[in-house]
């Protein structure tokens, strides 16, 4: 396995694609399939960097304080969150499109806060069971953990972006995969034919929570420091580019869009301050010209259908304008 990274390692490296670039880029297509499930069943949520930021700090905290191996702390860490987003999925799940969105933005909020004043919180009801002050520090507020070690390796990235995608592969066979597609289509039409809406929209959120939880674990025990700043709304953002940029017909979609965001920052580093805007430009192309994503094969089929018009039109043109010249 470590011979086969290493020969992809050495392929990508012209590009400027180093091995820890690689790795940030596996843990950006496991959010990409964290994103993708809740777009799959209609649901414009953007609750997956406050489920990060807990699955990061749970799994820090087991595998800091408890001492726990790495995918111990990834079981608490995804545990964790996926225990949180059921009572907050039951309610903030009946809302829809830009409402859902903004709620689950505060959602991520809330989060970044509570961690932010986590220590003092504590501190304070230690204060008050004891009758005096009492000051403890887990979570350092603002300043974050530091000195995490880095225990993810690339192959476990590899190993479990392939287990999630051998998940999204059989769920599409399944009758729940088949209930998300049809809530998606028409929720009422979906309730009508039997298929218990509120039940399948919090088993996805749930499942969206843990697999972000994951990359949280996975991200913070690569980068060995974690604070609250990370978690916030640009992480929102910047997972929902991977399902802009790769599009939602197919599962592959987020995941190739997580790869190519965590690429592109390093292979257009020779633009220096100018790659923000070039990355920009690029999602603005995508938008405009391939609306399903980079990975959708009836949209590539459209765009040539229509350079394929248009070069006839330019063809017809001259070929009018020759038969009409003197």
């Amino acid at each position: 396995m470590d011979a086969l990274i290493q020969a992809l390692v050495d392929i990508l490296r012209p590009l400027g694609i180093t091995e820890p670039v690689l790795q940030f880029m596996l843990v950006n297509a496991i959010l990409g399939v964290s994103i993708y499930l809740t777009l799959y069943t209609g649901m414009f949520s953007l609750a997956n960097a406050g489920f990060m930021a807990i699955g990061a700090y749970a799994g820090v905290a087991a595998t800091q304080f408890i001492e726990l191996p790495l995918w111990l702390g990834l079981i608490v860490g995804m545990a964790v969150a996926g225990l949180i987003s059921l009572p907050i999925g039951l309610p903030v799940l009946r809302l829809k499109d830009i409402y859902l969105a903004i709620a689950t933005i505060g959602f991520g909020e809330v989060v970044i806060i509570l961690l932010l004043n986590f220590d003092e919180i504590i501190s304070s009801v230690a204060t008050a069971l004891q009758g005096e002050r009492v000051r403890i520090r887990l979570l350092e507020g603002a300043r974050g953990i530091k000195g995490i070690p880095k225990s993810t390796e690339t192959w476990m990235l590899f190993a479990f972006l392939a287990l999630l995608m051998f998940l999204l592969w059989r769920l599409h066979k399944s009758r729940l995969g088949r209930a998300m597609a049809a809530i998606r289509e028409d929720e009422r039409a979906a309730a009508n034919m039997g298929i218990n809406v509120v039940y399948v929209k919090n088993v996805v959120f749930v499942m969206s929570a843990v697999v972000a939880a994951s990359a949280g674990v996975f991200s913070a025990h690569l980068t060995r420091i974690i604070s609250p700043g990370a978690y916030g709304f640009d992480k929102a953002v910047d997972i929902l580019s991977f399902a802009v940029l790769g599009g939602t017909s197919t599962w592959v979609g987020p995941i190739v869009g997580g790869l190519a965001m965590g690429a592109l920052p390093e292979v257009l580093r020779f633009l220096n301050e100018l790659r923000g805007v070039f990355i920009g430009l690029i999602l603005l192309g995508v938008i405009l010209f391939l609306p399903g994503g980079l990975v959708n094969p009836a949209g590539v089929r459209l765009l040539f259908r229509r350079a394929r018009r248009a070069l006839r039109r330019r063809a017809d043109a001259a070929e009018r304008s020759s038969h009409a010249a003197p």
